[in-house]
């Protein structure tokens, strides 16, 4: 008489988790090279002025932020338009020192395409503006951009 072997009846099955590191590593450095740390927190309202002929600038690594505007906490500071520099309020008086330190942290072949860009509230005053220019110029800040917020073409329609 044969004999009939009896089938073990296995459970489920292991999962092979030889490459999960692998996938694991790979997830991170995803996230490590797309995530965009926020360099500076404002403490000045902005709102950019709109244009319609913008232009994006080629490397952000070398643009270098003043922001000018009402303060957030006006119970505070006041209402009076101020100057931010990094995360911190300063005055006119700051700004050779702000241009210098950005220029020391960059790369010395890198530190003459420095620009300088000015993030303003669309509703201040000039005045204000044009001394942070002045001070730019004295500084030796000569590339100077405005930031704005694009807004649609205009349609002028044709003109026969």
């Amino acid at each position: 008489m044969a004999r009939f072997k009896r089938e073990k009846k296995s459970g489920v099955q292991a999962i092979n988790t030889s490459s999960l590191p692998d996938i694991i590593f790979m997830l991170l450095f995803f996230f490590m090279v797309t995530t965009v740390m926020r360099e500076v927190t404002l403490i000045v309202k902005i709102t950019p002025p709109e244009a319609t002929e913008v232009e994006k600038l080629a490397k952000k690594s070398l643009v270098s932020y003043i922001y000018i505007g009402e303060p957030k906490r006006s119970a505070a500071y006041g209402s009076k338009p101020r100057i931010q520099l990094n995360d911190q309020f300063a005055r006119i008086d700051d700004i050779p020192a702000f241009v210098a330190s950005e220029r020391q942290s960059r790369d010395e072949a890198d530190r003459r395409f420095i620009t300088t860009s000015l993030k303003v509230d669309q509703n201040i005053r000039m005045g204000i503006v044009t001394d942070v220019k002045q001070e730019l110029r004295k500084s030796g800040a000569f590339k100077i951009n405005y930031s704005t917020r694009k807004v649609g073409k205009i349609n002028f329609g044709k003109l026969y």
